[in-house]
């Protein structure tokens, strides 16, 4: 455990504390020794107050009174901080689908890069929260932890692209079960789900994932991205535009906004369909609908400002002075 002073410059106040302790014992044996010219010891008895065996004690009493006093003005500092709170705040995890649909440019750029700015652009509005994500297609995969280190998020959301996941699909159970690994040890009524997905080719899993975000207090606001009239979908090989996506027939594919399954998922589950083609309104409803789920959950901050003890030493001090005060109102030092 790392020790520390508040107050560095007080140390110089033991140094005075020997010669204190010299003047007070020289000043005791300075007044016996009067005691004894004035009257033999067997007198003495007859001529003074007797002095009791607490009054002994007296001297070096005060001693460590002052001793403890100023280590109370040093400041001992020691440790850290922990402070709980009861925040109200929220624990987001936006699931982004990454499946190759998601590269149609109905949505230009693309569906892709429209959500990309939609969660970018909306995490400035999430004070005080913090954000996770997690991407999926066929499979899904955690790319980052609930952080409140927006930067950061900003820079992993940026740096997805439909290639990060090899098995193709959109399976909306999988990205729910990575979603509630994530959410372990956070308060169900704290858990926020955004799933942005242009809703195409999914596998008909919504219903085991809204019972499972049902079973773990998960609220889910949806974004549908896409058009209805779809686009074909382009097919990259290392960043090269290869072609376009094309059936058993050789018929280019057109992928077409499903939004069903998307309001599904929100409705049963409490939360809201955004249609993600605006991007502006998109944000903003995002917010609202995440300010409107705000729950509370406990939080164990670690202070950076050390432990102080110098209320314990005051408190000896102040106790050892008033038991001098208690047996010892006349301040006889046994003189």
């Amino acid at each position: 455990m790392d020790i520390s002073f508040g107050n560095y410059i007080y140390l110089l106040l033991l140094l005075v504390l020997p010669v204190v302790g010299f003047l007070l014992v020289s000043f005791i044996r300075w007044r016996r020794t009067r005691k004894d010219i004035f009257a033999e010891h067997a007198f003495q008895k007859n001529l003074f107050s007797a002095t009791g065996i607490f009054s002994y004690l007296v001297p070096y009493l005060y001693i460590v009174a002052f001793l403890f006093l100023i280590f109370s003005i040093i400041d001992l500092l020691a440790g850290r901080e922990q402070v709980k709170t009861q925040q109200k705040m929220s624990n987001v995890i936006f699931l982004l689908d990454v499946s190759n649909s998601m590269n149609a440019e109905d949505i230009q750029p693309s569906r892709l890069d429209e959500a990309k700015n939609i969660m970018v652009n909306v995490l400035p509005k999430l004070a005080n929260d913090r954000v996770g994500v997690v991407v999926f297609a066929g499979q899904a995969s955690s790319i980052m932890p609930l952080t409140t280190d927006f930067t950061a998020a900003e820079n992993y959301i940026n740096g997805i692209e439909t290639s990060v996941l090899q098995v193709q699909g959109t399976d909306f159970l999988k990205a729910m079960q990575a979603a509630v690994k994530k959410f372990k040890g956070i308060p169900k009524g704290a858990r926020q789900v955004v799933l942005l997905s242009d809703g195409e080719d999914n596998e008909g899993n919504e219903k085991p994932a809204i019972r499972l975000a049902k079973d773990e207090g998960i609220s889910m606001t949806t974004v549908g991205i896409g058009t209805e009239q779809g686009a074909p979908v382009p097919e990259y090989f290392y960043g090269q535009l290869m072609g376009y996506k094309m059936d058993i027939n050789g018929e280019t594919v057109s992928s077409k906004r499903e939004t069903g399954a998307l309001k599904d998922m929100a409705e049963s589950t409490g939360g809201t369909y955004i249609d993600g083609n605006n991007m502006q309104q998109a944000i903003q409803h995002i917010a609202e609908a995440i300010r409107e789920n705000k729950g509370s959950t406990s939080v164990t901050v670690d202070s950076q400002n050390a432990v102080h003890y110098y209320q314990y030493f005051l408190a000896v001090a102040i106790l050892l002075f008033f038991i001098i005060y208690l047996f010892n109102p006349k301040n006889d030092l046994n003189l």
